[in-house]
């Protein structure tokens, strides 16, 4: 794979596919069904491409690998290239979106070319995000992800589809807006846009504090912590199925990688400062949004609080500033990433049949569907922390992570954890088993083939992580590392025991 581009040609792919999807010839339902296809074909080359990305990537190399660059004008350049943290987050941005075009073949009828190409365009972008090295043009990739969901939502949404879209991208445009600031000076500071060279350069402690501020504006709105989740709920209720996979599997993920590329490394005085400002907000956010969830009737409203609660222990552990934590922290963004998907397609199963998701609506539907309720409840365990599953390591983790930065944060942290298994499992019991009080529920048919091939994979995967962790970690541990390396010197030294707005020293568990 010596000089062949295969980041860019990542982004091109799904590209080239939008613009064909969007200008092909053709009119009604050929149209239609030539974009499913067109669209089908090229999310499964791009996973391709991110098989062979994993085989290629060499642990033992240079941090930094497939790169390119071309400088374009000024300080700005097209500069690709990523490391074990980017490449993990690519694979499962590539692996979701082929089953997502499957989960959209039936369900979208209006617009499907349309509908096709806000996918592949999301696609594009959500690779560019991990694999670009240029500030600005992250900022374009991160910001640009906005308008095809913005789209997805306020065209195939629900009823509430334009309250929700205006306000998913309004939350998520003004929390960037501060970012592009503290962007704008860091670029006139350290005389260059180029992030791998931002990531070594030290700037002032001071400073550090409001461009921290700037980007946790951003990546907090995005993951989304508490109080600015609320765009959350609204955006996965009224997005289409396919359109709340990518939300919760990859599009929350960006704020946790914001947070591991840029909070982390580049502002680490700010980081070890802002310390129980984060233990704080997450916290609340793992308490509150459980309790929310536990009372919800509507099943996707339910997941999105969930997925709130399960990001509050990415947050935990990134900035526990341990290894564990930090591991952990990554483990839980992809195992969600997995789960949630899995769950929301679950949901779109019922969905199609019944045209409702309201709890209530079901009960007992293992009796006529129990190849569905076996998989749902696979999930659903996947979702709690089952150990074998792929959530189980990751929280495992981050739990431990914490616990080494502050018993107090791991103790409401564990409190999430008891919750989830609560909610989880009563939204299981009211749907699959029980009387069967409507007969339109007790005549659902089970899964089609197209179902089993959406599903399966994702049960595979979600297995893969929880037997074997190592196969995940191994890519990121050289990374992981490279973090602690530069927040290390921000911690007290010698010091065990954290003191307020200082977490446990990085050297005190070693680097291994």
């Amino acid at each position: 794979m010596n000089g062949f581009p295969i980041l860019s040609v990542m982004l091109a792919v799904p590209l080239l596919a939008a613009i064909w999807c969007v200008f092909a010839p053709g009119e009604g339902e050929a149209r239609a069904t030539q974009a499913r296809y067109v669209a089908l074909i090229a999310t499964l080359i791009d996973f391709g491409l991110g098989i062979l990305l994993w085989l290629g990537f060499d642990q033992a190399g240079p941090r930094w690998q497939f790169t390119e660059r071309a400088d374009l004008f000024g300080r700005f350049s097209y500069a690709l290239g990523i490391d074990g943290i980017a490449l993990l987050l690519i694979l499962l941005s590539v692996f979701l979106m082929p089953l997502c075009v499957l989960a959209s073949w039936k369900a979208i009828g209006k617009r499907v070319p349309e509908y096709m190409a806000a996918f592949l365009l999301m696609e594009t972008l959500m690779v560019g995000v991990f694999a670009v090295q240029d500030l600005f043009l992250f900022y374009i990739m991160f910001e640009g992800t906005l308008i095809p969901m913005y789209l997805i939502i306020g065209i195939w949404g629900g009823a509430r589809r334009i309250y929700a879209s205006y306000k998913f991208f309004l939350y998520t445009l003004l929390g960037s807006v501060l970012m592009l600031v503290a962007m704008l000076y860091m670029a006139r500071t350290a005389g260059t846009t180029n992030i791998p060279a931002l990531l070594a350069f030290n700037f002032d402690p001071v400073v550090q504090r409001w461009l921290w501020l700037a980007f946790f504006a951003s990546f907090a709105v995005k993951m989304p912590m508490w109080p600015v989740h609320t765009w959350l709920p609204d955006a996965h209720v009224e997005a289409p199925t396919a359109g709340s996979v990518i939300l919760a599997g990859v599009m929350l993920k960006m704020g946790g990688y914001g947070m591991l590329r840029f909070s982390l490394p580049m502002f680490p005085d700010a980081s070890v400062y802002f310390f129980w400002l984060v233990m704080a907000l997450s916290m609340v956010a793992t308490v509150y949004t459980s309790l929310v969830a536990l009372v919800q009737t509507d099943m996707k409203k339910l997941i999105a609080y969930s997925s709130v609660a399960h990001m509050a222990l990415v947050t935990f552990g990134l900035f526990a500033m341990n290894r564990q934590g930090i591991e952990g922290a990554y483990m839980v963004m992809l195992g969600h990433g997995l789960v949630s998907g899995a769950l929301f397609l679950c949901v779109g199963v019922v969905y199609d049949r019944l045209h409702t998701r309201e709890i209530a609506r079901y009960g007992g539907i293992a009796n006529n569907m129990p190849g569905y309720a076996t998989i749902f409840l696979f999930f659903t365990m996947a979702s709690i922390g089952l150990p074998g599953l792929s959530n189980f390591p990751g929280e495992f983790l981050s739990m431990m992570g914490t616990y080494r930065a502050s018993s107090w944060a791991a103790l409401i942290a564990v409190t999430g954890i008891i919750t989830s298994a609560a909610y989880m499992l009563y939204l299981y019991r009211r749907i699959a088993f029980g009387p069967q009080k409507n007969a339109d529920a007790a005549a659902m048919p089970d899964l089609d083939a197209r179902e089993y091939a959406i599903l399966v994979p994702l049960v595979l995967a979600t297995i893969w992580m929880g037997v074997y962790p190592e196969s995940f970690l191994a890519p990121i541990r050289k990374d992981v590392g490279l973090v602690m390396e530069r927040v290390a010197h921000a911690h007290p030294p010698s010091d065990a025991q954290p003191t307020p707005g200082h977490p446990a020293p990085a050297h005190a568990e070693g680097q291994e």
